[in-house]
């Protein structure tokens, strides 16, 4: 026997819940997810083991600079990016040849557009090089060249870990409430924005 009219044609997936509820097939159609902590150990080992095997350099590799994502959605946050600009390490002076041997990240095709993310990036060489350690290449007192660390301040170093090497920071979205001044209140931006359109009509 037929559908009463031109209804769509049932499809619906019973068997997902009343099924397989009882008996021994007993949710064979659910997905379990039971090594989800093993997985999680082994990251967290894997990234040791990374770690271990970079040291003394930092875990998370190359000092990256600090840049705002394109689009109009995105570019009031801020993110890691590629690499420093030619420009960056010029204000900052670090040769550029000398910066890929000390874990600098370098990106010759990015521009610097204004002089705010130019010093951003310019004060985080220079904190990323006031906190660097550079130990000899070799185990002899012949070996140290100059600009590398003394010895005795290369001891117990501790490896930096963090995600970032130097966190991104964190731009204040929000302005904390105030008291209205006299001065704002006398203002009024629809006065100020109807002489501004009428001068550029008129004059």
């Amino acid at each position: 026997m037929g559908h009463g009219g031109n209804n769509v044609i049932p499809n619906v997936h019973f068997r997902k819940v009343n099924g397989c509820q009882a008996g021994r097939k007993n949710r064979v159609f659910m997905r379990t997810w039971l090594d989800q902590a093993g997985r999680k150990k082994r990251r967290a080992n894997n990234r040791k083991a990374k770690a271990a095997k970079l040291f003394p350099r930092p875990a998370a590799g190359l000092l990256r600079p600090v840049v705002h994502p394109p689009t109009q959605r995105y570019n009031m946050k801020l993110r890691l990016g590629k690499g420093f600009t030619l420009d960056e390490l010029k204000e900052a002076k670090i040769p550029r040849k000398f910066a890929k041997t000390i874990g600098i990240s370098i990106d010759h095709r990015r521009r610097n557009r204004c002089t705010e993310s130019l010093q951003v990036n310019v004060e985080r060489l220079k904190l990323y090089m006031s906190k660097l350690l550079l130990f000899p290449k070799k185990s002899g007192t012949k070996s140290v060249k100059k600009g590398d660390t003394p010895r005795s301040e290369l001891k117990n170093v501790a490896q930096n870990t963090l995600k970032e090497i130097i966190p991104v920071p964190k731009p204040q979205l929000h302005i904390k409430a105030r008291a209205i001044t006299a001065e704002e209140k006398e203002k009024s931006a629809y006065k100020a924005l109807k002489k501004a359109r009428t001068n550029k009509h008129y004059l």
